[in-house]
């Protein structure tokens, strides 16, 4: 018996996701990648309790949590040291039944891909969505430089300036630059703890956290005009930040210039009217980019692949099962973009009294009630997949 055939465009985080959910759930998966191969690339990525419990569904929670290295406090703090909110992993594990789990994205890339076939991803193999096809009818047709392929689900994981998107939606104008860059970069341990934290400027930020394997990661953001670029990033990043609080300095000193990865950062401030079209469906940032304010971009492509596995089930209704999936995601996708837009504008305040009044805010919301930093994440970090897993049942701690 021929088993339903999925082809996913895109072997991100959200598209190998999707082809392990759809894979468990008894289609037969292709997943097509441009590149060459899935060398280790980019920088750390977190899960939170919402993305381990949606990885719950195909098994890897519990791989995902056994990575987790932050212990004791940490929180937001000012350019000069100064604690404006703390919390600590307790704190998280309380409010939201878990641990925040920073852990590189090759490393995530690595379990998801073990979880396929081998004959399921196919590298070097640059895709078109040429036709959609109709729910109830014709197949979606992807193009090759092998050949075409007829599929009866056709998957758009392919990033924020998504080709995919642009075939299912072409009137729509497509992600918008949020108003600042970032910089990312694994680096080397320092050979001494410090409190993760992530630090408050006038109009930037900078963060740096642990991971379990020693090395550190650290992410930088200022407002700038789209489009910019330095000769050396590494001075850029002394210029804009080397004189910020400890161990801010010694860790830029410890990056590797060629190390250091720049992106503008887009979202998609105008929200799709769908998520689906015929045979075609969008997950990840290919459907609703977000700036990184809340952590949450490689998060929710992770809820998107759960949620998309679970309403189109072999043997069910494929046109109601895609609908399903838009109405349940759209509206939360949609919210998050929205509230990391609205972080971003706060963070980018750049005036001394709008700075000052800022902090000022943290400092005394913090005293009021512990847990700042936390609570950005109400609503968000304890979501709950469609599906029961083992995340919900009692678990015996040793």
């Amino acid at each position: 018996m021929t088993r339903n055939h999925a082809v996913v465009i895109g072997s991100g985080i959200g598209g190998l996701t999707t082809g392990v959910a759809l894979h468990r759930s008894g289609w037969q998966v292709t997943v097509l990648e441009r590149a060459d191969s899935l060398e280790p690339v980019g920088a750390a990525i977190s899960l939170a309790p919402n993305s381990q419990r949606a990885l719950d569904v195909i098994g890897l929670g519990d791989a995902i949590r056994s990575l987790a290295a932050w212990e004791g406090e940490g929180g937001m703090r000012s350019p000069s040291g100064r604690w404006l909110a703390r919390t600590d992993n307790v704190a998280a594990a309380e409010r939201f039944g878990g641990a925040l789990v920073l852990l590189h994205r090759a490393t995530l890339v690595g379990i998801l891909t073990a979880e396929l076939p081998a004959s399921a991803l196919r590298t070097g193999t640059p895709a078109e969505l040429v036709s959609p096809g109709s729910a109830g009818g014709r197949r979606a047709v992807v193009r090759t430089p092998s050949g075409d392929i007829e599929a009866d689900l056709v998957i758009g994981a392919d990033g924020i300036h998504s080709a995919v998107r642009g075939m299912l939606f072409p009137r729509h104008p497509g992600p918008s630059y949020a108003g600042f860059t970032t910089w990312r970069a694994m680096v080397p341990g320092l050979g001494r703890p410090f409190a993760p934290h992530e630090s408050w400027g006038k109009g930037a930020l900078w963060g740096t956290h642990p991971l379990k394997d020693g090395r550190i990661y650290a992410y930088a953001g200022a407002v700038t005009p789209a489009g910019g670029r330095a000769d050396d990033e590494k001075a850029e990043l002394l210029r804009r930040f080397g004189d910020w609080h400890d161990p801010i300095p010694a860790i830029i000193a410890a990056t590797e210039p060629d190390r250091i990865l720049r992106h503008d950062v887009h979202h998609m401030a105008d929200p799709l009217p769908s998520f689906h079209r015929g045979r075609a469906v969008l997950v990840g940032d290919a459907a609703h980019a977000m700036a990184p304010m809340l952590a949450q971009g490689g998060n929710q492509a992770i809820e998107d692949a759960i949620v998309l596995a679970h309403h189109v089930a072999p043997g069910g209704d494929l046109g109601e099962g895609l609908a399903a999936y838009s109405a349940a995601r759209l509206p939360r996708t949609t919210a998050m973009v929205r509230k990391s837009a609205q972080v971003a504008r706060l963070m980018a305040w750049s005036s001394a009294p709008a700075v000052a009044l800022r902090d000022g805010l943290m400092a005394t919301v913090a005293r009021l009630g512990p847990g700042l930093v936390l609570r950005s994440l109400d609503g968000i970090a304890d979501w709950q997949p469609p599906q029961r897993t083992y995340a919900a049942e009692p678990r015996t701690r040793i």
